[in-house]
């Protein structure tokens, strides 16, 4: 049964307008998020009066959609707050100390390009660790902290890296990997 079937019944129940009927369901739903939300991103700000008010720290997460080289989607969450359900519901965020950045890799003709956004951090704060297989990206920042090991959808000359960081935009771009052609070898039979 649908909230509209059953709101003429509650309607009987409660004497009051759907609005003020929603306005409470939604107090209830803040006072249960408020109840199972984190404690580390609560903080307490003193205000010049004396008074003190809590504040919320930035919340992130979300997830980004892309299609492979091969045509197959290629789904990557990011952020610090992932949830954390049980059978029957959600039972609140769980955070993590370190934000994973918003990633994408593509992969061209040469070349292999990797954009991450890390706002907030100064580009010495960065610090950057490839394979032919990988990248890691990690900041350790007083106020921030980010880290994200990417798998590199091909062979990538990690020599080969040229890098900017602009606007909290990290791009990062590797040469693709050459591959010689092995030459075979002359095997004589006995």
């Amino acid at each position: 049964m649908s909230f509209w079937d059953e709101w003429p019944k509650r309607r009987k129940r409660y004497p009051t307008s759907p609005f003020e009927e929603i306005d409470e369901i939604i107090q209830e739903m803040f006072k249960e998020l408020h109840e199972t939300f984190p404690k580390e991103f609560v903080k307490e700000r003193r205000l010049s009066d004396g008074s003190t008010m809590k504040i919320l720290d930035p919340i992130v997460y979300g997830y980004s959609m892309t299609i492979g080289p091969d045509g197959t989607p290629v789904i990557r969450e990011f952020g610090h707050v992932r949830p954390a359900k049980s059978r029957a519901r959600l039972i609140g965020p769980k955070s993590e100390e370190q934000i994973e950045p918003l990633i994408e890799v593509t992969s061209g003709e040469k070349s292999i390009q990797v954009v991450a956004e890390i706002p907030g951090v100064d580009k010495n704060d960065i610090k950057l660790n490839a394979t032919e297989d990988t990248l890691v990206i990690s900041v350790d920042a007083e106020k921030r902290k980010y880290y994200k090991e990417i798998e590199l959808p091909e062979k990538a000359n990690s020599k080969s890296a040229k890098t900017s960081y602009r606007n909290g935009v990290l791009e990062v771009t590797f040469d693709k990997l050459k591959r010689e052609a092995q030459k075979g070898e002359h095997i004589r039979i006995e």
